[in-house]
């Protein structure tokens, strides 16, 4: 078996492994994903991404597949039902997050043609290379990620701090923070 080397922080399981070896820092422009790892990054602020991993599946269920323009009507009965979900994380603020963000998403749609459109117009649509040599010189976040966490804040999005909008940066492959040794970079 051949053994690859990877950034420490996915060799907790096969799941952080198939994650980091075929998602994690690959661009994403599909409007359909980038608001898939909205969602999850919003669930995650404040946890580990390993349990919304674990949970990705519950999520997308509970979630309508994570389609914004049916979650942008959920109304107070699915809060509800989605607070008894007992495979979610059930914090009331971060589910009636995640519908203001749907209703926000598609307002952005319009404004930009795609969320896409807008969410990498921040970076001239390519990805940002950081080239990390370790795990240390990996930010939490960026002068550009609070740039656009403000910009997401007055467009009406919740839970979108600069660590939530960086992590999601890292998720869709705005920026590559792969370190120097890892596989993905060959």
């Amino acid at each position: 078996m051949e053994t690859k080397n990877r950034c420490a922080w996915c060799e907790k399981d096969d799941l952080y492994r198939e994650y980091h070896d075929n998602e994690w820092g690959k661009p994403v422009y599909d409007d359909d994903k980038l608001f898939e790892f909205l969602v999850l990054e919003t669930f995650q602020a404040g946890l580990s991404w390993h349990m919304i991993l674990k949970k990705r599946e519950n999520f997308r269920k509970a979630f309508a597949n994570f389609d914004y323009n049916l979650i942008a009507a959920f109304d107070e009965y699915e809060v509800q039902e989605l607070l008894k979900d007992v495979g979610i994380i059930r914090n009331k603020l971060k589910i009636k997050a995640t519908i203001t963000n749907a209703i926000a998403f598609k307002k952005v749609q319009t404004e930009f043609g795609s969320f896409s459109s807008y969410i990498w117009s921040f970076v001239s649509g390519k990805p940002i290379d950081n080239n990390p040599k370790t795990l240390k010189d990996v930010p939490a976040s960026t002068s550009l990620s609070d740039i656009i966490s403000k910009d997401l804040k007055k467009k009406g999005f919740k839970f979108v701090g600069t660590t939530v909008v960086y992590a999601h940066m890292q998720a869709t492959g705005m920026v590559n923070d792969h370190v120097e040794d890892c596989w993905t970079r060959s």
